[in-house]
């Protein structure tokens, strides 16, 4: 059953990707739609935000003391004691926490994170009862790994065991040496990703990725007036205005550089890249 938010999304600020102030944070938008929402839509919501959760779950696992993520659906303390006895996260991360503690990984090939990441989206996409949110994920998940692959090409390193997930379009990747993986003709968007690849700068290949993201979330809700998949993409949109506006507001600050270092170590793939 579609309901319809009219009031809602009526009053959505109207953004695009190089807005320079938000009237609402993605989590203050957030805690706002718990209210608001049918409780089977504010469930669509919180797919959304788990991403956060496994970034969460694997600090805490590997003990890495990094910052806690406020982002996520879960707190630290109900982490924290789902990690000593699993019993009320999703499935994908009870297998995950299993594995983890008998040091018994389901994909030993890869490292820690691509195989929750992987879990994740296996799970997400097979699970998920949302058209447009199954349409996302599968976006996302190609747009990381055909970048990864088209880097990993341009730098002649292996890719095999950093391409994530278990579906189709994953082990295509995988396998294929076609200049565009075979994929051309099954993906509208392999054209672009293969012209964003050669740009040279990081930064500018960055930006180049959320606008077309950003255009194929239009596309995908354009005749979505007033229903949910309206105010998902608007949810994916503004964290990519946020990520934005962090990096932009000094060129000097930590987390331009973090990124930028990140970002770097990625493109330019370092020994550790291909480590199993």
């Amino acid at each position: 059953m579609k309901r319809n938010y009219y009031y809602l999304v009526a009053g959505l600020q109207d953004i695009t990707l190089d807005i320079h102030k938000l009237t609402v944070s993605q989590l203050a938008f957030r805690d706002e739609l718990r209210t608001e929402l049918h409780p089977s839509d504010y469930r669509l919501v919180e797919k959304l935000f788990l991403p956060y959760d496994n970034k969460n779950l694997l600090n805490l696992l590997e003990k890495k003391g990094e910052e806690f993520s406020e982002k996520g659906n879960y707190s630290r303390e109900f982490l924290e004691e789902n990690i000593k006895e699993p019993a009320e996260l999703p499935s994908y991360m009870k297998r995950f926490i299993t594995a983890f503690k008998s040091k018994d990984p389901i994909y030993p090939d890869m490292s820690p994170e691509n195989e929750l990441t992987t879990l994740f989206y296996d799970e997400i996409t097979e699970s998920v009862n949302n058209n447009f949110l199954f349409w996302w994920f599968n976006f996302e998940l190609n747009i990381k790994n055909i970048m990864l692959a088209l880097n990993a090409r341009k730098y002649k390193v292996p890719f095999e065991h950093q391409i994530i997930g278990t579906g189709e379009v994953s082990e295509t990747i995988r396998r294929s040496h076609a200049r565009d993986f075979g994929l051309g003709n099954d993906l509208d968007y392999m054209e672009d990703l293969t012209g964003i690849a050669r740009k040279e700068d990081i930064k500018e290949r960055e930006q180049a990725i959320d606008e077309l993201k950003w255009k194929y979330l239009d596309e995908e809700t354009f005749f979505h007036y007033f229903t949910i998949e309206k105010i998902l993409a608007f949810i994916i949109k503004l964290g990519m205005i946020e990520r934005w506006l962090d990096i932009d507001k000094d060129h000097s600050n930590k987390l331009f550089k973090k990124l930028l270092r990140e970002l770097q170590e990625s493109y330019e793939l370092p020994e550790k890249f291909t480590e199993k």
